[in-house]
């Protein structure tokens, strides 16, 4: 198996609604071994569970893998960090966050104004 070096270099997912662990491994170029530790630190990671324990991961999953790895592989996070990026993702945009900006560049405005 290749390593890409990043995600532009994977494979299109393709257009079907589950994927086992080994369809995933090769669509992402992370090991299965990689993928069951990964759903243990990423909660957003659940894939369905079948008979005998088998993993179905959707499409969306495989989007989520890709974007674990590449905060992990390509920008360097820690299994944390990445974790927090994520999560932050979700939450979106802190609203205090942007009502600093917003007063920041009011008084930048009314500085260049006078």
């Amino acid at each position: 198996m290749l390593e890409a070096s990043n995600n532009n270099e994977l494979l299109p997912i393709p257009d079907k609604r589950y994927f086992t662990i080994g369809e995933v491994s090769e669509l992402c170029l992370v090991k299965p071994h990689v993928l069951r530790y990964w759903e243990q630190e990423f909660p957003q990671l659940k894939p369905v569970k079948r008979r005998g324990n088998r993993r179905y991961y959707q499409r969306d999953d495989v989007l989520v893998i890709r974007e674990i790895r590449e905060l992990l592989y390509d920008q360097g996070f820690t299994i944390g960090g990445a974790r927090q990026q994520l999560e932050a993702a979700e939450n979106g945009p802190d609203p205090q966050a942007i009502q600093a900006i917003i007063s920041d560049l009011e008084e930048v405005l009314s500085i260049l104004k006078s």
